[in-house]
């Protein structure tokens, strides 16, 4: 996953830099490891200094999160585009899949980088600092569908929260079992689990009660 190119020329080129970086610090570390990956060795793979490195990003951390950058978005707009009527554990499923998809959707290569970000300590901790992130975008979103005030109800927090918690816990299954499990099947698995709370808040209104998005 990278990011779209807009902007100026220079923002694209700035970006197209920052994405080959990336692409490099992935390649690199999720096949040596990455505590035994250098800045010099990612910046030479890409083709650049060290000292642009350093322009683009701080740390080997912030190279590999740069691949992360893009999926909250996605999530948010993903979710805004099902159907009004559509019920909340189906239009959060269709949301997670996605994002697994993209993850998952590459065979080995993904892999590597999935388990390189969920069994380094460090790029662990980012990933889980940008799920926290997701979780507000994402409430949002439901609160919007659902017609809430978000400062009012617990549901559109509490229900992204069941989301991402779902969306994370297929990519840990999957790459603990080396992508053997198929990470379809674990999503239906996840949301059999948590759809009866999901829709608690359709079950709750009267037939039509539930908005149209504005």
């Amino acid at each position: 996953m990278t990011s779209r190119p807009e902007g100026t020329l220079a923002q694209r080129k700035r970006q197209l830099v920052a994405d080959e970086l990336t692409q490099a610090a992935l390649n690199l570390l999720a096949r040596e490891g990455f505590d035994a990956v250098t800045v010099d060795e990612i910046a030479a793979a890409a083709g650049v200094s060290k000292r642009t490195f350093f322009r683009y990003f701080a740390s080997k951390e912030d190279a590999v999160v740069q691949f992360l950058a893009g999926m909250g978005a996605g999530m948010r707009d993903e979710l805004a585009d099902r159907p009004a009527q559509e019920s909340p554990s189906a239009a959060l499923r269709h949301t997670v899949w996605c994002s697994i998809d993209a993850c998952a959707g590459h065979a080995d290569r993904a892999l590597r980088v999935v388990q390189l970000i969920l069994w380094t300590p460090a790029l662990l901790a980012r990933f889980l600092e940008r799920q926290a992130q997701w979780r507000d975008v994402l409430a949002a979103e439901v609160a919007r569908r659902l017609g809430m005030d978000p400062k009012v109800e617990l549901y559109p927090q509490l229900a992204a929260g069941m989301a991402l918690t779902a969306f994370h816990t297929v990519l840990q299954r999957w790459s603990d079992s080396d992508g053997v499990e198929d990470p379809a099947e674990l999503t239906d698995r996840a949301f059999a689990v948590i759809t009866p709370a999901l829709d608690t808040v359709v079950r709750s209104r009267a037939p039509g009660d539930l908005p149209s998005p504005a």
